[in-house]
């Protein structure tokens, strides 16, 4: 059998003698010593002034909206990511106002921003979809024009960078997932970034139940993630490269096998370093696509429609807004397995599968 992607594990000796040191103080959750150490070395790598690990990759989503202080308001933010980018939109309160993706990267398309801005516009969450940057010198521009914050979902874009720069690092706030399927994980976890020290102060508090010791300060919610998780993040993140690298030669090894095929990839903007975090291929009509994965299925090979459907067409919504890019590529567009363990005979053979097809 061959998922759409395999978590990556380090030794388990690592891992037990790092969970050790925990085990030994009976400090296991509440900002513990790993907790700490993992903080201060994605602090470190993606060059940034604050970084909390937290629980999961959607409570720091509800954490950002939550800490631009607005009890009601419009965030204009993409049909094209995972349920979690508008559901927390949706749990704070907030309406989502869908901006139509471009047809090259498949992230928001900056272009159609500003129309969509009104006297409600509170904040843009963009997502970097499948590690590509969003066009973030427009988004950043717009922002600064119209006096909102931008709130990157960047939960696939560890280890990816634009411009020399980590992309976890652009943003009023950045946000990200360390779940078991993501290029560099805690299992369960996540993170949210900031270089606002206002801002960082906000967010540590609501992770925390709003508190620190005896002296409340805010509301808050348990954002905490625990020594077990960050043991594991301590020891996978020295083999972040090593995985990277391993991913970037099985996508090398799918582009030659599909050459010439009637599918097409999203390009990432120029300067962009990638993390090979999936491997999405749109075909030509939906058809195609029920087809290619049903034969994949039955060979024991398992792809994911990632992502379908188009958020805006969520069954909970009465007036959708139309964003007929992002409709047409989720009925088209399908990841294929990818991981650090993929073998070059594997792809080989999804690809064989594949071109039967198409």
């Amino acid at each position: 059998m061959i998922n759409v992607t395999k978590t990556f594990l380090p030794d388990f000796n690592e891992y037990v003698q790092t969970i050790k040191r925990a085990w030994d103080k009976a400090h296991l959750t509440n900002n513990g010593e790993l907790v700490q150490e993992l903080e201060k070395e994605l602090k470190q790598y993606l060059g940034v002034k604050h970084l909390w690990f937290t629980g999961n990759g959607t409570i720091v989503l509800q954490m950002a909206l939550k800490a631009l202080g607005h009890k009601t308001g419009e965030v204009i933010t993409t049909p094209f990511s995972y349920v979690a980018t508008t559901n927390a939109i949706l749990w704070e309160g907030f309406t989502p106002i869908f901006v139509d993706i471009n047809d090259k990267d498949f992230c928001i398309d900056a272009d159609k921003i500003e129309a969509a801005i009104t006297e409600n516009t509170i904040a843009i969450l963009a997502t970097h979809v499948y590690g590509n940057p969003c066009d973030i010198e427009k988004i950043e521009a717009i922002a600064k024009r119209h006096n909102i914050k931008v709130i990157y979902d960047a939960a696939h874009a560890f280890g990816a960078s634009y411009k020399g720069k980590q992309m976890l690092s652009y943003g009023d706030i950045s946000t990200c997932s360390f779940h078991a399927t993501k290029v560099f994980h805690t299992v369960e976890g996540g993170c949210i970034i900031t270089n606002d020290d206002a801002l960082s102060q906000t967010l540590v508090l609501y992770r925390q139940f709003g508190h620190i010791g005896d002296d409340y300060y805010s509301v808050g919610i348990n954002g905490k993630n625990s020594e077990f998780h960050a043991a594991m993040g301590i020891c996978n993140f020295p083999h972040l490269n090593t995985i990277i690298e391993a991913r970037k030669t099985a996508s090398a090894t799918y582009d030659k096998a599909l050459a010439g095929c009637a599918i097409y990839r999203p390009v990432a903007l120029p300067e962009t370093d990638y993390n090979y975090a999936y491997y999405p291929v749109v075909f030509k009509d939906e058809t195609t696509l029920l087809n290619v994965r049903a034969l994949l299925a039955k060979n024991d090979i398992f792809t994911r429609r990632y992502f379908y459907p188009s958020l805006n067409l969520l069954p909970f919504f009465n007036n959708p807004n139309q964003c007929p890019v992002s409709e047409d590529i989720s009925k088209r567009v399908l990841s294929l397995p990818l991981s650090a363990e993929i073998t070059t005979e594997e792809v080989t053979t999804i690809c064989r599968l594949v071109k039967s097809i198409i």
